[in-house]
């Protein structure tokens, strides 16, 4: 019981950091981007071939599988991945924003999901592989709990990042901007606010934290093409759980989907798993809709 909890808490940090880039998009951008998800496999993949270019994992650091080239491959496949969100955003939805219809943004989004897949099955192919294959021994955390090192690290990982959005969204103008913009969109204009830029940030810091949140599952699992696949519903049931466009919201959303997810394998078979996320999002929609902390972007208040 007390390993699934801490298994739940992992899985769940994990969503929760991919949640929040994306409650951020569809709080200031206001639609539901399933490409997302992708973004999260592209991220983990960027950051595998950074490492076959440069040499992977020469001298892990501590008791980690990993070293500094892991940490320098995620920052540049944050860059590449934000570049990818760029390009998608100025290729597919720039053209389809003015659309009366949000739907047609959705369907895009459903179209850009596959292609980005496809690419990353042609590239890298549908064998599992792995940042490391050094072997750990966990650490026991109580009795009846043990908990790997990198596992550890992803969740002090996740803890700081949140952490540093939080204070970005309250403390700085362009944090401020990126808030106004969610809270009413038409007053931002009219008070001169760049929303070009504003939209291209967001982007960028969303795609940054998909990247994160990538490398952290393969880290912490391994790399497969079907990443996305299996993230999505988890994904959008915790930003519609913790309430759309709420940070804080979006961790505490992941958390609970992870944990659900995690003691329901002691119940039902393993491969019923990913029915959890899809029956809180349902039993969400149908008895608190806006979510647990309704909110514009920022979360804490």
């Amino acid at each position: 019981m007390l390993q699934a909890l801490a298994d739940g808490i992992l899985s769940g940090s994990i969503i929760a950091l991919g949640a929040v880039g994306l409650t951020l998009t569809m709080g200031i951008l206001r639609f539901a981007n399933f490409a997302h998800a992708e973004l999260v496999t592209w991220g983990a993949y960027m950051a595998l071939a950074v490492l076959g270019l440069t040499g992977a994992f020469l001298g892990p650091i501590g008791p980690f599988s990993f070293g500094i080239p892991l940490i320098l491959a995620t920052l540049v496949a944050a860059g590449l991945t934000s570049l990818l969100a760029l390009a998608i955003d100025w290729l597919v939805y720039r053209p389809l924003r003015n659309q009366t219809n949000h739907l047609t943004l959705v369907f895009g989004s459903f179209g850009v999901s596959l292609l980005v897949r496809m690419v990353i099955l042609l590239l890298f192919g549908g064998a599992a592989q792995y940042y490391s294959r050094t072997l750990q021994i966990a650490v026991p955390v109580m009795p009846g709990m043990r908990i790997l090192p990198d596992q550890m690290f992803t969740l002090v990982t996740t803890a700081a990042i949140v952490i540093g959005l939080h204070l970005f969204l309250q403390k700085t103008r362009l944090g401020l901007a990126m808030r106004a913009l969610a809270e009413n969109p038409e007053l931002a204009r009219v008070n001169g606010l760049d929303t070009r830029m504003v939209v291209r940030w967001t982007w960028v810091i969303g795609a940054s934290l998909a990247a994160v949140a990538g490398v952290l599952y393969g880290l912490t699992v391994q790399l497969r093409p079907e990443i996305g696949f299996h993230l999505i519903l988890p994904l959008f049931a915790a930003v519609i759980l913790g309430g759309v466009g709420n940070v804080f919201g979006a961790v505490v959303g992941g958390l609970i989907v992870g944990l659900a997810e995690s003691f329901a394998v002691l119940i039902v078979p393993t491969g019923y798993k990913m029915a959890v996320p899809f029956i809180i999002l349902l039993l969400v929609l149908y008895v608190r809709p806006t979510g647990i902390f309704p909110g514009t972007v920022g979360g804490l208040k």
